[in-house]
């Protein structure tokens, strides 16, 4: 579901989905400095799924408790929005670290998915690159909620070493071998080693997508849980 500006080079257009003013507010302000174009905010998920057809966004931003209840309303109406439109990319920003939510979200080993920390958009070099990511068909997970999914199921992780756990946490973060070569301070080749003792370990047969790079610890928990 991108839009004609997008296909033909225009700014990415993004939707937002937020009860806080103040919080909307600002996340609007913050998107325009980072070079997109907010179509639409909305207070509630319901509003935002009847103006989805006319928004036509590239993107959408959505807080994972909104109203009536403020529990899961932004998780359901995201879950809804995938079903219906696949390749939309969906960014859940969360006050907390809720990994059920996160689990949830991401079960239908689709692209294009993140959960973020609310407090981790307050940088405008992570946004942009957290955007492009998801937007570019790759999966962006909070490091803290990556960390938890992993003390969550720490059994299935016993078989790896520590450096592969920093590997795994990396991947599950969307991070290129390149970029996780950089972060690690080590040759691509020794990440790519890493990455395949990771996948033997996990029971992670060749699927022939680099997508289970990114759902790998995902994959396990859901095996597991």
């Amino acid at each position: 579901m991108i839009s004609p500006d997008r296909a033909g080079g225009g700014p990415l257009r993004i939707v937002i989905a937020e009860d806080s003013t103040l919080l909307r507010e600002g996340l609007m302000r913050l998107f325009d400095e980072a070079g997109f174009v907010t179509v639409a905010a909305y207070a509630d998920a319901e509003a935002l799924q009847r103006g989805l057809a006319a928004d036509r966004p590239d993107l959408i931003v959505m807080d994972v408790r909104m109203p009536p209840t403020f529990r899961d309303e932004g998780v359901r109406a995201a879950i809804a929005l995938r079903a219906e439109h696949p390749d939309l990319p969906v960014l859940l920003l969360s006050q907390y670290v809720e990994t059920v939510y996160a689990r949830e979200l991401l079960a239908d080993g689709g692209r294009g998915i993140g959960y973020l920390l609310k407090d981790r958009v307050a940088s405008l070099e992570e946004v942009q690159d957290a955007i492009h990511r998801l937007v570019e068909g790759g999966t962006v997970l909070d490091p803290d909620v990556v960390r938890t999914l992993f003390a969550a199921q720490r059994d299935p992780l016993a078989g790896l070493t520590p450096r592969e756990t920093e590997v795994l946490s990396a991947m599950a973060e969307g991070r290129t071998n390149a970029a996780i070569a950089e972060r690690l301070r080590v040759g691509v080749g020794a990440v790519e080693k890493h990455i395949s003792a990771i996948f033997q370990k996990l029971g992670l047969e060749d699927s022939g997508s680099d997508h289970r790079r990114v759902l790998a610890v995902l994959a396990l928990l859901q095996r597991n849980g």
